[in-house]
């Protein structure tokens, strides 16, 4: 069974490893083909969205990779970009740059980028995130920044791996004693309850599993390499060496299919929620924030 991170075991990450990691990714030109595939999937499930969202919050867009898509789905709509740091804002910026020539400089306000703390409350009507939630150390943390960016009846869409990702790479490294892959990934079900706890309603999950298959070792690990690395605490330290190296290439050569071509998992797991009205516990006497009242207020609801 893989190993999974649940709300009752926390996820240990190592954030040294994961700024490591998000440093070299933002060094690329281009996000991970996963990640756009996985977006292209994930727009397909608009339209069960009724409502025409007229504010949009992408969620790491620059590593999500999902600007065109969200682009043709609601070229109205006002965007917003959040990204982790100042590094990651410049690269948005740079993806999103139009060329001078381009029709779309006269159509349409171009996104707002900002960070996670410059982002107004209640800014959008869709959150869409792909594929980050698997480098956040704090999953239930993260969510709550997610309901206090919606408005109310607001809808989150995300996506990211799950713990039936790499098992072909995982029991490779168990048969050798080379300690643990990659980190622990937090399994749908446990992402579910998440949701329910940091506010959101009516959260649906479901998963799919992705094979991808290469021709060699090297444009195998070049590939993982590209989708990030392992932030793992109990990763084994330390450099590993090039004779290390030629044993992890023929260990995965062994693997090859008739074909010659080296197969391996990805479980892309899928999250859809939205953001009720608050509702406050009532009590012998209860207290209702000005904020939350102006919003059961605004959705027509009675507190």
């Amino acid at each position: 069974m893989p190993e999974t991170a649940s709300a009752a075991a926390p996820r240990t990450l190592d954030e040294h490893a994961v700024q490591a990691m998000l440093r070299r990714l933002a060094a690329r030109p281009e996000a991970p083909w996963l990640h756009a595939e996985v977006a292209r999937r994930m727009a397909e499930r608009l339209p069960v969205i009724k409502l025409r969202p007229q504010s949009v919050i992408e969620w790491w867009g620059a590593l999500g990779a999902s600007g065109q898509a969200l682009d043709a789905a609601y070229p109205e709509a006002r965007r917003w970009i959040v990204e982790p740091d100042a590094q990651w804002q410049s690269h948005s910026r740079a993806q999103r740059a139009r060329p001078w020539w381009s029709p779309k400089r006269w159509t349409g306000a171009a996104p707002e980028v900002v960070t996670p703390a410059e982002l107004p409350a209640h800014a959008g009507q869709l959150l869409w995130a792909n594929m980050m939630l698997q480098g956040a150390a704090d999953p239930p943390g993260l969510m709550a920044q997610w309901h206090q960016a919606l408005g109310v009846d607001g809808f989150l869409m995300f996506s990211t791996l799950g713990p039936g990702t790499l098992p072909e790479l995982r029991e490779l490294y168990a048969e050798f004693g080379w300690g643990s892959p990659m980190a622990p990934l937090v399994d749908m079900h446990d992402l579910g309850d998440m949701l329910v706890h940091a506010g959101f309603a009516d959260p649906v999950m479901d998963q799919e599993t992705l094979t991808l298959t290469w021709t060699s070792p090297d444009a195998l690990l070049a590939e993982l390499r590209g989708l990030g690395g392992n932030a793992d605490p109990r990763r084994v330290p330390g450099l590993r060496t090039l004779r290390w190296k030629q044993r992890l290439a023929d260990a995965l050569t062994a693997r090859a299919d008739a074909q010659g071509r080296i197969a391996m998992r990805f479980e892309i797991v899928y999250g859809h929620a939205f953001r009720p009205a608050p509702r406050p516990r009532v009590q012998s006497q209860t207290s209702v924030s000005l904020d939350s009242m102006r919003e059961m207020v605004r959705s027509g609801r009675q507190p």
